[in-house]
């Protein structure tokens, strides 16, 4: 796995998000087939070493892949001795989905397919962010996500979503199932055996990145084009 030391790969990015700017790192393959927004968990950055292990992998396959820090520093700073704003699903949706607008209109992933690969509470505000983006969103991957705090969006999401939970985490997997029973698109239920919350176990990330790669590439290609 990467080092939480080693620096972020890619084209470093600043995003206007109303009043505040957002940076993150895009990193664009040859012959890229679609982008992947990274929604960071709990407490978490741009430079978590887990996601930027999964985003490696995502890139051998092809995509494109976003990190972005969804608070800025003064935030993060401010949520450290609160943690009141890695619990605003509303907030960090909403700059989810202004971030997703961005990947839109950019050069280098205007008109790629767009997907979400969300982590804890970051997983939550994917699905709102979603809901709120029915058309531009292709597909979701939650890592040991807490989609419970999407309930009131979840009927409108209309993604292909991959639960990825790992199988010691009961509550999650719990609320996960819970979830599940709302979604009314395509989802499935990815449970790694003998992993935790946080995949630490050896081969448990190896195995995350594997399955959200397999997700993501397969509801991210664009369509074939039709002969004549």
């Amino acid at each position: 796995m990467q080092s939480a030391s080693e620096p972020p790969q890619g084209l470093p990015v600043a995003i206007p998000a109303g009043s505040v700017v957002l940076e993150g790192a895009l990193e664009v393959s040859d012959g890229r087939r679609g982008v992947v927004l990274f929604a960071h968990g709990s407490g978490s950055s741009r430079h978590s070493p887990r996601n930027r292990f999964v985003a490696r992998s995502l890139r051998e396959a092809g995509l494109a892949t976003l990190l972005i820090d969804l608070l800025t520093v003064e935030e993060e700073r401010s949520d450290a001795a609160t943690g009141r704003l890695r619990f605003d699903i509303r907030l960090l949706a909403g700059r989810l989905a202004g971030i997703t607008d961005w990947l839109g209109a950019h050069p280098e992933t205007r008109g790629l397919p767009i997907g979400y690969f969300g982590a804890s509470t970051g997983a939550a505000a994917a699905l709102v962010a979603a809901a709120q983006r029915p058309a531009m969103v292709a597909a979701i991957v939650s890592r040991g996500g807490r989609p419970d705090l999407a309930r009131p969006h979840l009927s409108a999401v209309r993604a292909p979503a991959l639960f990825i939970v790992g199988e010691r985490d009961l509550a999650v997997l719990d609320v996960t199932r819970a979830a599940m029973r709302e979604l009314p698109g395509v989802t499935q239920l990815a449970m790694i055996a003998g992993a935790s919350h946080l995949f630490e176990e050896p081969g448990a990330l190896e195995e995350v990145a594997r399955l959200a790669r397999e997700w993501l590439a397969r509801h991210l290609a664009p369509p074939a084009s039709g002969g004549s």
